[in-house]
């Protein structure tokens, strides 16, 4: 009996059949972006899934494409129903709401510090350093003079 398993049939067959998946797959992970769940719900193992994103740069990028996409509509669906939670009073769901969207209920962080003098003085660049650290953190702001927050 001759050996089928590579003849020009078969692999017509077999590219066509991963053409089909590999659709299947990038539609799959606009609607739900999590490989594991798409690879069980199309029978793709996932070690043929990340085959393929690896040999096939085209398919990598669809795939990329779909994740974002899929990303996106699982935010806002989530949003929504954070939103929908907030107007049936769910305490958990306002509180996050206002920790994340409102200014005033932000985590905030206190910084308290002792700046103990020593003899010799900071040079200009010591200095400039600190300001820099200091802006970056929050402590002081881009409008302060430098005396501002001795």
């Amino acid at each position: 009996m001759p050996d089928t398993s590579s003849s020009p049939k078969r692999r017509r067959t077999v590219k066509a059949r991963q053409t089909r998946d590999k659709a299947l797959m990038v539609e799959q992970l606009r609607k739900t972006p999590i490989v594991q769940v798409c690879c069980e719900k199309l029978g793709i193992a996932r070690t043929t899934f990340y085959d393929w994103c690896k040999r096939d740069p085209d398919f990598a990028k669809a795939v990329d494409t779909a994740l974002s996409d899929g990303t996106g509509l699982m935010n806002d669906i989530a949003e929504s129903q954070l939103l929908a939670a907030v107007r049936d009073g769910n305490l958990g769901a306002i509180t996050y709401w206002l920790k994340h969207r409102h200014p005033a209920y932000a985590t905030k962080m206190e910084v308290k510090a002792e700046l103990k003098r020593m003899n010799d003085s900071l040079t200009p660049e010591q200095e400039e350093l600190i300001e820099r650290a200091l802006r970056l953190t929050g402590v002081i702001h881009e409008s302060s003079s430098p005396n501002d927050h001795e």
